[in-house]
């Protein structure tokens, strides 16, 4: 909340201006910890909803500024710094706008008498459920700097493979418009002076050139309706993807696509694993660990299932059995799951788990660039090999008949 306020300083020099705080009393307490004497403190009110509230992906702080920032604040704290003090000099050193204003936030929540996690709660958007409740297992074990390298480690893992897949999609998607663009230029601006030409000749074309020509009729006709009904199954099929069923449908369907699907559900599982390694190893109970790696999965059918097991946990049925009922969970996982429950090292194994499945999943993604890319050349080729036969069999004909 913020609030405008009047006041003067230790040299009785006259100040306003606005602070930031979760209440009256906390933004009078901040301002005479500063050395302001506060004549008068109003709550700034507006009638129109904030652009944070409308647009919360617009102040969203980016995972590699928040795994720098964790590793800063675990540094300064090994150091003897106290919390506040450290959080205050970050504040001062940064460079990220949005870091800026949530910590200072953070640093009003903390005067107020709020622990770290909590306040760092109030910002979903930067800090997820499972960064704050890590946080406040080290706040009551007295290890915190130890919790905020881990979270740095585990988001700097998850990064990671998010970016490998976004880069080994990059060249692919890139040569696949640029094909697009080639091949429609040369079928709206090249082809048209062509099918003019033979045409006004009258000759009998071969019927490769007459295929050409009758597809190109029928984008010249029809092209605008073509991209109409594209544009339309497009705009129902995002519609109906919204919907929780729909949502449901797509995310299965993702998990099961031809070899990418492969990919993306190795990278699941392996989220999964180093997720609950990491708050297992933190301290937390299984049930509360399951309920926190269902809600930072973004796959829906994933959530589903890591919901069943859950209930089969509580039950006390354990974990790998109920895991082993369900067809997501490969047996390796399985597997190991079942010998961490028996020796008591579950994060271990399952730390191990989570990078044999990231190798895997690597080593397929570079699999499968290197088959996209050859396949991609092979199409492009195909189509422009065609039109050009196409034409110079066509010249070569008239030629001909000519003689």
């Amino acid at each position: 909340m913020e609030f405008n306020y009047l006041g003067y300083s230790e040299d009785r020099k006259i100040v306003k201006g606005s602070i930031t705080a979760t209440s009256e009393k906390t933004a009078s307490q901040i301002l005479a910890h500063s050395g302001c004497r506060v004549l008068s403190l109003k709550p700034v009110t507006t009638f129109l909803p904030s652009w944070q509230k409308m647009l919360p992906f617009l102040y969203r702080i980016k995972p590699e500024v928040v795994i720098m920032f964790s590793r800063q604040l675990a540094l300064l704290l090994e150091s003897g710094t106290d919390i506040v003090t450290a959080l205050e000099l970050l504040r001062t050193q940064a460079a990220n706008r949005n870091l800026k204003r949530v910590l200072g936030d953070v640093i009003s929540d903390l005067r107020s008498g709020n622990r770290l996690s909590a306040a760092l709660d109030k910002h979903p958007e930067s800090f997820p459920p499972i960064y704050c409740r890590s946080l406040s297992v080290g706040e009551q074990t007295g290890g915190l700097e130890i919790v905020l390298r881990q979270m740095a480690d585990y988001m700097e893992k998850e990064m990671k493979a998010t970016k490998n897949i976004k880069n080994a999609l990059k060249y692919p998607v890139i040569v696949s418009i640029v094909a697009v663009i080639v091949i429609a230029v040369i079928v709206i601006f090249v082809l048209p002076a062509f099918v003019d030409l033979y045409r006004s000749l009258g000759a009998e074309l071969p019927l490769m050139t007459t295929m050409l020509l009758s597809a190109v009729d029928v984008l010249t006709s029809y092209g605008l309706y073509i991209i109409g009904a594209i544009l339309i199954t497009v705009g129902v099929f995002f519609v109906y993807s919204k919907t929780p069923e729909g949502r449901l449908q797509w995310d299965r369907l993702a998990l099961k696509l031809p070899l990418l699907g492969r990919v993306s559900h190795l990278n699941e599982l392996a989220h999964c694993c180093r997720s609950m390694a990491l708050l297992f190893r933190a301290g937390l109970p299984l049930p509360e660990v399951m309920s926190l790696v269902i809600d930072s999965s973004d796959n829906r059918l994933v959530k589903r299932v890591l919901t069943d097991v859950r209930q089969d946990m509580i039950k006390g049925e354990g974990l790998s059995r109920p895991m082993s009922r369900s067809q997501l969970f490969l047996p390796l996982m399985v597997q190991m799951v079942g010998v961490g429950e028996e020796t008591g090292n579950l994060d271990v194994t399952l730390t191990a788990v989570a990078q044999h499945f990231e190798t895997e999943a690597e080593d397929k993604m570079r699999t499968l660039i290197g088959f996209i890319q050859p396949a991609i050349t092979l199409a492009i080729g195909i189509v422009v090999a065609f039109i050009a036969l196409s034409l110079f069999s066509a010249m070569y004909s008239m030629y001909g008949q000519m003689l």
